[in-house]
């Protein structure tokens, strides 16, 4: 059986970066070192402020990157453009407004369709995997096959927050999408909250599952453990 990929998300360490307007710490040699300590892939997620990952990183990370590469971002004209520039392995469309904080719910795949149609469309014919954020919902899942895309991207926030009070009921839902996933030719990415308590089990119930993208509570557990260590200890919860 393939391990699921790990993709680790810099936004964190771009945003230390800005806060003292220089270079340091070096974004394109944390992600090498992430690469080199055993991540599948890195995911950014430029926002239209610029206030973490700029749209001059991705030009940059995409010419020294091994892994995947994967750009998360809502499909503005701006985005859209940026992307099909720079030719990531795969683009995950999320549906932010430009000042959200964080993401915070997945596509409504009925109501936004003929929209995401046409964005996969032209992120395909540039040979780049396309995934749409969403929530753990079957009707919009199967919808979300309709749009062409290759890959969703399961949100999630509230199997994070459910984890403590009852593991089995916050992944029951997950697992149903799992399989709608699966089910309709889908491949199976998750992230937002997944953490060294949650992942193992989330890993081990869902079906399908290819890659996580993991950001800001892997850069917290670094602050203590080190970023090679804390890579390791997110790879072993993935076996």
């Amino acid at each position: 059986m393939q391990m699921v990929h790990l993709s680790v998300n810099i936004n964190k360490i771009a945003l230390i970066r800005n806060a003292r307007g220089a270079n340091l710490p070096d974004i394109n040699r944390i992600a090498i070192d992430c690469e080199r300590y055993g991540a599948q892939g890195i995911t950014v997620h430029p926002r239209p402020d610029q206030r973490h990952i700029r749209f001059d990183d991705l030009d940059s990370l995409k010419k020294i990157l091994t892994t995947e590469f994967n750009i998360e971002g809502y499909p503005s004209r701006q985005f859209i453009d940026l992307v099909c520039a720079v030719k990531p392995a795969q683009v995950t469309l999320v549906p932010d407004p430009p000042d959200a904080l964080t993401s915070s719910a997945g596509w409504d795949t009925v109501k936004h369709q003929r929209f995401l149609c046409d964005v996969i469309s032209e992120f395909q014919k540039n040979d780049i995997r396309t995934s749409i954020f969403i929530d753990p919902d079957s009707a919009m899942i199967e919808q979300a096959a309709a749009t062409g895309t290759n890959r969703v991207e399961l949100y999630t926030e509230s199997y994070a927050r459910q984890y403590q009070k009852n593991r089995e009921e916050a992944i029951s839902p997950y697992i149903i999408a799992a399989k709608t996933a699966v089910n309709s030719g889908l491949g199976l990415n998750a992230g937002h909250d997944l953490n060294l308590d949650n992942l193992a089990f989330f890993n081990k119930n869902i079906p399908g599952l290819l890659e996580v993208s993991i950001g800001h509570a892997l850069v917290c557990d670094a602050l203590y453990f080190g970023l090679q260590n804390t890579i390791g200890m997110y790879l072993q919860q993935l076996r």
